[in-house]
Parts: C-alpha cells; structure tokens; sequence
C-alpha cells in the first residue's frame, strides 16, 4: 500500500504539473515549491534550534498562529519554520512576522520528506487540524520527532474509519499527542485504541478573542459607516451564489441608512466586476476610495486582503460566504465582535456553526426569502440583535484557552 501510495503521488505530481500551465492558482502551487529548499537553506542554519508548523491554508494559520505566539514566548532561542499546502494560504500569509521561514510544503515524497527534514530539523512539529501526509509522518517517526496534531477533529466518514483505511491509519501511529477539538474526536480516537488523546477545544478561540485587544479602527470605514451611526451588514468571504442573493436584497432595501461592506473570497478582477455590476445601489471599491466622499455610498467592496477581521467590528450583521457553495468560511471572527451571524446552509462540517445554531446566535438562511426576512428583521428589532450578538460573544470566551492546555503539555 506504501508503494502504491507513493507511485500515486508522483503521478499527481506530474499531471499538477501540466495542467498549471493552464491554470493560475496551480501555477503558484508548483512554481512556489520550486522555491521551498532554497527557503529553508537561506533562513535555517545547521545549529538553529527548530519548530515546524505545517497547515493546510489560511484557517488553519489562525488555529496555528497562538501556538506560534506562545512558542516564540515560551522558547525565544528557537526559530519557527511554517508551511502551507495551499497557495490560498501561503499567498496570503508569505510575508507574516510570526515565523523565520514560511515556505510551501513540498509534495509528500521520500525524497522530499527527508530533504526537508535534512534542513528543517525540527525539534518538535505541528500539524494543525487535519493534515496527514504519510512519508513525512513517517520520517518524523524515524527520527523520532514528538509530532502533535492541534486542534484536531475527526469525523466516522473519514478515511480512517473506513474498512479500506488501514494505510492511513498507521499514519496516525506516528503522532505523539493529539490535541482534539470535541469529545467526539477523542472517541473516535479511541475506538482506534489511541489514548494519547486530550480534548482541549479549537484554537481559534484564543485568536479570534485577542482580536478585541486590538485597535480595530479603519478609516475609510469609519468614514463610510457614519462613525458607525449606519446599521451595517458585513459580508464576509462571498461567494457569487452568495452575492446574487445579497444583490437582490440590497437593491430593493428602501432603508437608506443602512450600509454594507463585501469581503469577497475572491478578488480576482472579473468577479469583483461581476458584483459591482449586480447592484445598482452607489458603490464604491477600495482600491478607489480615495479622494471621494463615502458617505454617499450604500456598499464599499473590500477589493484587498487582511482587512476583513477589522471590517467586523463596524458589523451589526455579519453575513458569512460560503453556505450556499463547498463550505462556510470562518464565522469566529464575526462572532467576537458580539453580532449576529447568518450563514448559507452548507455548514454541517463546522462544529462552531452548529453549536452557535444550537444558541441561536447563528441563522441559516435557505433561500431568498429566508435571507429577505432575517435581515429585515434583525434590522428592525434591535434588542433581538443584541442578545443575539452577545450570546455570539459569551461562546467565543467560554471555549477559550485551548492554547495554553498544550503549551503546558508540551512543555
């Protein structure tokens, strides 16, 4: 099963290769990893002391930015290397402070997971929620590297569970601990007779409640909002089959104090232009705001990365993208800021969603009509909005602090 596993990898990795020439996103992907060795050579030297924390992409960067934090406080000698698989991540995130290199993964080969290891020489690694890649696993195990998984969570339909999964789990074997985000991962875990296993909750918890620490104020919003004086909707990581439902309900709004700010996932050129075209409210982009007077705009389209998190605090609403296509995008974010949250109905993998659907704090919306009428109403009754808000806020404090029950295991 090892060799068929990696003769399939070096099969993928060659078809990647292809067909990046035709596509840009996969274009990153392989022309990143080209860099990813001279990376490690360049910022990693032979008597560095070493931390590898390897994600997925972005969301599981915010899991694995507090143990990140907390590892440069607890261990200021050592160096942190952070890698991505996706380039969604990594393109995002390539130039953070957090980490002494941040590279691409390379693919999951002997050769390269030896290499890496060959540079990176971690003392410890780090794979944040659910990244398993074999042959590094496997290396790790060789050299006989403590490896956690944080803020894991495990699911029945998962490979592992399956009657055809023994490959994969072996791969579990090699982790030292497995730092879980819900009881029923731990079980799962320990159906598999696993009881290295701790359930210490989600991360993001620890993030996303720093983020009231910090200022938040942005300008152009500030401008845009009225000093926040408008009811405001904050659209966060849209989705076309989000924004078609949102432009309906925009361009029929006859309240004219009422204001919204779109993060779209994507801010490629020609869906940014698709939005703008939908609506037929006055809009205005950031990439264009300057010199012109917000306030007489109804939506300002955040045509840019890494303002979406303090775009929220100007939230009395927070709609979150994602719902209606493969998977909602982070709500934690939204919720910290103590507002509503309304969600498309694709949710059922994320375990906050539920639990903030369970406190009625999170609203799915199933169609237009659904969307028409939670947002009038919300609009309307302000005491049902802030309790609402509220009980998102006491959710995000009460599963806090999952950083520090694996700091003090791991130290």
């Amino acid at each position: 099963m090892f060799f068929l596993y990696n003769l399939l990898t070096y099969i993928s990795i060659f078809f990647i290769q292809i067909i990046a020439l035709f596509n840009k996103k996969l274009s990153l992907f392989v022309s990143g990893r080209k860099q990813s060795f001279k990376i490690l050579q360049e910022r990693i030297s032979a008597t560095d002391k070493v931390f590898w924390v390897h994600v997925a992409s972005l969301g599981e960067y915010e899991q694995g930015l507090p143990i990140m934090e907390q590892l440069k406080v607890k261990f200021p000698s050592h160096k942190i290397v952070l890698t991505f698989f996706s380039p969604s991540g990594y393109e995002v995130k390539k130039n953070n402070t957090i980490a002494d290199a941040t590279l691409y993964l390379p693919m999951d080969t002997i050769a390269n997971a030896k290499q890496f290891l060959r540079l990176c020489h971690p003392e410890k690694a780090f794979f944040v929620k659910y990244e398993y890649w074999p042959n590094y696993l496997n290396q790790l195990n060789k050299q006989n590297t403590p490896t956690y998984l944080v803020s894991g969570i495990l699911r029945p339909d998962q490979v592992f569970f399956k009657w055809y999964g023994g490959f994969y789990r072996k791969a579990l074997n090699t982790f030292t601990y497995f730092f879980v985000q819900n009881e029923i991962s731990k079980s799962l875990l320990n159906q598999l007779h696993y009881t290295n296993v701790e359930v210490v909750g989600d991360t993001r918890f620890d993030r996303v409640s720093q983020i009231l620490e910090y200022d938040n104020t942005l300008p152009f919003l500030e401008a845009f909002t009225n000093h926040k004086t408008a009811k405001t909707i904050v659209i966060g990581s849209s989705w076309p089959e989000d924004e078609k439902l949102l432009a309906n309900y925009i361009n029929k709004a006859e309240n004219q104090n009422i204001k919204f700010i779109f993060a779209p996932h994507n801010i490629k050129k020609e869906q940014i232009n698709n939005l703008v075209q939908s609506l037929t409210v006055p809009t205005v982009l950031h990439s264009e705001h300057q010199d012109k007077d917000l306030t007489q705009y109804r939506v300002y389209i955040i045509d840019a990365y890494s303002i979406l998190t303090k775009a929220y605090s100007y939230a009395d609403i927070a709609y979150i993208g994602g719902g209606f296509g493969a998977g909602i995008h982070n709500i934690l974010e939204a919720a910290t800021y103590g507002v509503p949250v309304i969600i498309g109905p694709n949710y059922k993998k994320f375990q906050e969603a539920k639990d903030l659907i369970t406190l009625g704090s999170c609203v799915v919306v199933n169609s237009q009509s659904d969307l028409d009428r939670i947002f009038n109403e919300l609009l309307h009754d302000e005491a049902k909005r802030v309790k609402l808000g509220e009980t998102s806020n006491h959710f995000i404090l009460k599963n806090k602090n999952a950083t520090d029950k694996i700091m003090k295991h791991i130290q």
